[in-house]
């Protein structure tokens, strides 16, 4: 059953009037665009170079604020390999359509068209070469190119069904469009001045269901003795495979402050629950037991602390001989067992933590979970029951790897609601 009411409880009487208001006040757009981040730039200029009059709508200071603050200022707008287990979602198979019909070689072609430089780093990420200003102003460009207006600071206050479409209010002015795009973002980076929840709101408004929301791509926190051996290696990297029961990624870890982060961990945290325990193998190109028994056998003069020095920082080799095997530092191997070296291994090639939370959504760089796409149509990202109803983006239950992913979800659903809108 449709739920018209606007987004704010009011009484029937209020909201007759703003029906009707809908009908004789307010400039008509085609579209209305609810967010000037990724997604909505992207539906924006689609919409708007096949001719449609566009409104986008930004709540926050700047359009793109994540475009500009994304990958260290580089922006990783893309991946040279997406494909749909790239992503975790309810149903696995909704991003295919979207992936399809907008690419990573399409974006890259557009990125091209604009002889924007770029190169590519790790495991097929690509980053601009000068800045993700490059990124943000060509998509501002191709606004341009249509009957697109853009306001900045500007919060809605209702949104309501019309006979002709929808009618948006916010501060003292009401439009109204036949195509409302929702693109409105998650709750990640609070900061920033976008993540106001509004895209929930709207789907319960509309009778979407809404799956729980948790900080994602973010770092861990631990607590006693593990958090200590953290601070205290704040800023040291390990190359590690991470690992849940369910997935595993091998990245480079970083120690912090309050716990672990780096892409292995933030890529982890994206399939871990609270209480999970996590397994960290420090040396996944080692067997360490194999690797200590034939430095036993040919070295057995070598201490344990120079022997690990051989594969970690001292740093490490420090912490975590004062904490897992104290008084055994200048021990030399032919003085330490078979059984205690095997011991020893277990934990460098499978050390288990549970962290205790993450940083939550002040340094997430997405939000897991969201808007249910059980009906949403994967082919044009508009409500299975109500027509010209989009929604896009990051509110989506779409949660792309680390590596350009959520970026390629953004311009390839903003483009299919475009076309469509």
């Amino acid at each position: 059953m449709r739920n018209n009411d606007p987004i704010q409880p009011r009484s029937k009487a209020i909201s007759k009037a703003i029906s009707k208001a809908t009908r004789t006040q307010g400039e008509n757009y085609d579209v209305v665009v609810l967010g000037g981040g990724a997604a909505g730039l992207m539906a924006a200029a689609t919409a708007a170079q096949k001719g449609r009059s566009v409104l986008v709508l930004e709540v926050s200071n700047k359009f793109g604020k994540k475009i500009l603050m994304s990958g260290g200022g580089r922006c990783n707008f893309t991946n040279l390999e997406v494909t749909a287990e790239h992503f975790l979602c309810s149903n696995p198979h909704f991003v295919k359509s979207a992936l399809s019909q907008y690419s990573n070689w399409d974006f890259i072609s557009l990125v091209a068209e604009y002889s924007i430089a770029y190169h590519e780093k790790d495991q097929g990420q690509l980053f601009c070469d000068n800045s993700a200003k490059d990124i943000l102003n060509m998509l501002l460009a191709e606004c341009d190119k249509g009957n697109t207006t853009m306001k900045l600071n500007t919060s809605v206050d209702m949104v309501s069904q019309t006979a002709s479409g929808f009618a948006v209010r916010f501060a003292e002015e009401l439009v109204h469009c036949s195509s409302l795009v929702v693109a409105t973002g998650g709750l990640s980076i609070p900061t920033l001045g976008g993540a106001t929840g509004l895209g929930y709101q709207l789907a319960a408004q509309f009778d979407l269901a809404l799956l729980p929301r948790e900080a994602s791509l973010v770092p861990f926190t631990l607590s006693g003795h593990w958090r200590d051996l953290a601070a205290g290696l704040a800023g040291v990297s390990l190359p590690v495979s991470a690992s849940v029961p369910s997935k595993g990624f091998a990245e480079s870890m970083l120690f912090t402050h309050r716990g672990l982060s780096g892409p292995a961990i933030l890529q982890l945290s994206n399939y871990w629950n609270l209480g999970d325990e996590i397994e960290i193998d420090l040396l996944p190109s080692f067997d360490m037991s194999h690797e200590l028994l034939v430095l036993k056998k040919s070295r057995p003069n070598i201490q344990l602390q120079k022997a690990l020095l051989q594969y970690l920082p001292k740093s490490f080799v420090s912490s975590i001989l004062e904490l897992w095997w104290q008084g055994s530092a200048n021990k030399p191997l032919q003085e330490i067992s078979k059984q205690d070296l095997a011991e020893m291994a277990i934990r460098l090639n499978g050390w288990k933590v549970t962290p205790s939370g993450t940083e939550g959504y002040r340094t997430a760089e997405v939000t897991r979970g969201g808007i249910s796409v059980e009906n949403i149509s994967s082919k044009s990202m508009q409500h299975k029951q109500i027509a010209n109803l989009f929604f896009v983006g990051e509110a989506l239950d779409v949660t792309g790897h680390l590596g350009g992913f959520n970026f390629q979800w953004a311009w390839s659903s903003g483009y299919v609601a475009g076309l469509n809108a």
